[in-house]
């Protein structure tokens, strides 16, 4: 067959945080539009494309390890590493087998233009006359507002891979929201590295929700991070909306004053606890998922402690476990690591049972409620989705649940959720 005539297929993945998923949200709409054809990542692609992270020693593993295997799945494709592992050490993605291409976070944005043109690919693939977008059957849409940060916290490397501060003009963002919505999206998670600064001439984040809910029929509109300095009575009052969903992903790291001072935070556990009760006042049913960071610099057993406790006190929905990681170009990555592996890995474990504990408990207080479920995908003989306030319901039935919002009774701890009854399917 005429090269010129077949149509490019390009798989896109992605690692880390969710801000990185909308941009492979974004990158498969161009893609699509230009000719291409979208697959999997395990399915037979002309490109392979990677969205990586480095946020951690480990992210950087696991983005390695992702090319390797496309590599090997796929001996003849074209692999192509972007995002902040790219930004940071491109010199080390590009000595994996195969990767033709490595674009930090400012050249990715042309990587539609790169793949055209001559030099950029070993084999510079012509593009087709007709594209499949292939949305893997997700039915919550990634939308970026935001990008940039320069609070330069002691462990954190993503001032230096996404230094550029910048938001995205509110009719832009409206726009998206829009064309999600005529897709059939019932879900839209707006994302940024840190979305609490949002500011377009002069509007700010309540002004953007604002927007969006007066301009829009999005069915429900979820937040993906917060800082505690964030938090205002203005902002949490916008939820009398009851499309914005009661889920706050709300950023804490550690419950030791101490911790949180050598790690350059900008808040006390008081200021935090502060803004729980607030947001625990003004949202009913609401759900506060964190972070934690175990084995920081200089913590010691009693800081240790001392975090863990505050941890349990909060009663948090979902907390997210991360072992201390020294990153190149931090503050951090110039203290004393003081903290063994093995205790590292010893308080992890420790902190891992508290967030199954504090997930149970907080999904225990719903049993026997009946709340609405947006149904996302069946594995395993099973149908999973998830409630306005982030619980995940799991369910069996025979009939096409995906998309579709459906009043469900939750009856039953299940894995890392609920099981829940099937009430209606109109």
């Amino acid at each position: 067959m005429d090269r010129r005539l077949e149509v490019p297929r390009v798989a896109l993945d992605s690692l880390g945080c969710k801000l990185n998923q909308a941009e492979i949200e974004l990158l498969a709409r161009q893609l699509a539009e230009a000719g291409y054809r979208l697959v999997a990542p395990d399915d037979r692609a002309d490109i392979y494309i990677l969205n990586t992270c480095t946020v951690t020693h480990i992210a950087d593993r696991k983005s390695r390890h992702r090319l390797r295997l496309a590599r090997r799945r796929n001996p003849d494709a074209r692999l192509v590493a972007i995002g902040c592992y790219a930004e940071r050490a491109p010199r080390e993605l590009e000595q994996i087998e195969g990767v033709d291409l490595v674009l930090g976070n400012a050249q990715k944005l042309h990587l539609l233009r790169m793949l055209g043109e001559p030099g950029r690919l070993t084999q510079p693939v012509t593009r087709g006359l007709m594209g499949q977008h292939d949305n893997n059957r997700r039915t919550r849409a990634f939308i970026k507002v935001q990008d940039g940060c320069h609070n330069f916290c002691a462990y954190c490397i993503v001032p230096l891979v996404r230094s550029r501060e910048e938001s995205v003009p509110i009719d832009q963002v409206v726009a998206e929201v829009r064309e999600r919505v005529a897709a059939g999206y019932q879900e839209v998670v707006l994302t940024g590295t840190e979305i609490g600064t949002y500011n377009y001439n002069g509007i700010n984040l309540r002004g953007l929700l604002g927007s969006i809910l007066a301009e829009t029929v999005i069915t429900r509109l979820r937040l993906s991070s917060l800082q505690p300095p964030e938090i205002s009575d203005e902002l949490i009052g916008m939820w009398r909306d009851q499309r914005l969903c009661p889920h706050f992903h709300l950023s804490l790291q550690s419950g030791s004053d101490g911790v949180l001072r050598r790690m350059k935070r900008r808040y006390t556990t008081a200021d935090y606890q502060r803004k729980v009760s607030l947001i625990r006042q003004l949202v009913p049913e609401v759900a506060i998922t964190t972070d934690v960071i175990v084995g920081f610099p200089g913590e010691t057993e009693a800081e240790f402690q001392e975090s863990y406790d505050f941890y349990r006190q909060m009663q948090f929905a979902r907390i997210h476990v991360f072992p201390y990681s020294p990153r190149p170009g931090t503050e951090a990555a110039h203290m004393p690591q003081n903290v063994a592996e093995r205790v590292k890995k010893k308080r992890s474990q420790q902190m891992l049972a508290l967030a199954e504990e504090s997930l149970q408990n907080f999904n225990r207080q719903f049993l026997g409620r009946t709340m609405p479920v947006l149904w996302e995908q069946q594995a395993g003989g099973a149908w999973s989705g998830l409630t306005g306030n982030y619980i995940k319901v799991y369910a069996r039935s025979g009939e096409e649940l995906t998309n579709r919002l459906l009043p469900v009774k939750l009856v039953a701890i299940y894995k890392d959720g609920v099981w829940g009854e099937l009430l209606s399917l109109k």
